[in-house]
């Protein structure tokens, strides 16, 4: 029984041999035997899938390299704007100081007082005092009540004992503010005063019978001891005629100084003279 049991099972394994035998050399229809063509046909299937990884992974690195490139590429050329346009701004600063203290200069040679050139150095951090500080003090002939213009008009007064080195400037627009004015045409005389309106100066006591018109010109009179006659304010921007019992108009003057753009200025180191220009 064993001995035909073995016989049966080395006969199906000659058998199964010779059909695989047989398989190989049967070819299929692309010419090569039935079994290297389904070997290859695996194969190249693998290798294809292989072969799109591979290319998309170079794909990816590339674009990724790339990409980063260009981002690289972007923030340098933007630092180089920033660069150039640092550069721009600072040569119109340098233009604009420039043009001031020209300015300054043709100023300081047509006033008949003594001046001395100063520059602003601070600002007061309390809101509302406009109070600004400049490099010129007590060694440098600067008193209190002193008066400050510049190249396009009044800006203000010294206050409060200056150091050595340094004075603080109370801009004409601030609250306390003020100065004897009269206006160019129709001579009308008052104190400007300063404040939080808009514009910021307003000329106070203005008779009605004078004819203040909007667009005139104000220039300090000299009757207020510290500036002296002749100095540009502003320029009248709005006129409301008083009524009823009032007595006096309602004047606006926008002022000649830009005090935000404020740099450069005159410190004039003499008491009220009459000088020429204006009124």
């Amino acid at each position: 029984m064993d001995r035909t049991r073995r016989t049966l099972v080395v006969f199906l394994a000659l058998s199964f041999g010779h059909v695989l035998l047989l398989s190989v050399q049967v070819q299929s229809r692309s010419g090569l035997p039935w079994l290297q063509a389904a070997t290859f046909g695996v194969f190249a299937r693998v290798q294809q899938v292989t072969d799109d990884l591979s290319n998309m992974g170079r794909s990816f690195w590339s674009n990724y390299v790339a990409l980063h490139g260009v981002v690289a590429e972007n923030e340098a050329l933007q630092m180089k704007v920033l660069d150039l346009e640092g550069q721009v701004q600072a040569q119109a600063a340098i233009a604009s100081q420039a043009r001031e203290l020209e300015r300054l200069l043709d100023l300081q040679q047509s006033v008949a007082a003594p001046t001395l050139s100063a520059r602003v150095i601070a600002g007061d951090p309390m809101p509302g005092t406009m109070v600004v500080t400049i490099n010129r003090g007590s060694a440098d002939g600067v008193e209190t009540n002193m008066a400050v213009i510049g190249h396009a008009g009044v800006v203000g007064r010294v206050i409060n004992r200056p150091t050595a080195h340094a004075a603080q400037v109370q801009l004409l627009i601030g609250h306390n503010a003020g100065a004897g004015a009269i206006t160019a045409t129709s001579e009308a005389v008052g104190p400007v005063h300063g404040g939080a309106g808009t514009p910021p100066l307003a000329l106070d006591y203005v008779d009605l019978l004078r004819d203040v018109q909007v667009g005139e010109q104000v220039w300090t009179s000299g009757s207020d001891g510290i500036f002296p006659r002749g100095f540009l304010i502003g320029t009248i921007e709005r006129v409301v005629r008083g009524s009823g019992s009032g007595t006096y108009s309602e004047i606006a003057i926008r002022p000649a100084v830009d005090f935000a753009n404020l740099q450069f200025v005159l410190v004039i180191l003499a008491k009220p003279v009459g000088v020429g220009g204006g009124a």
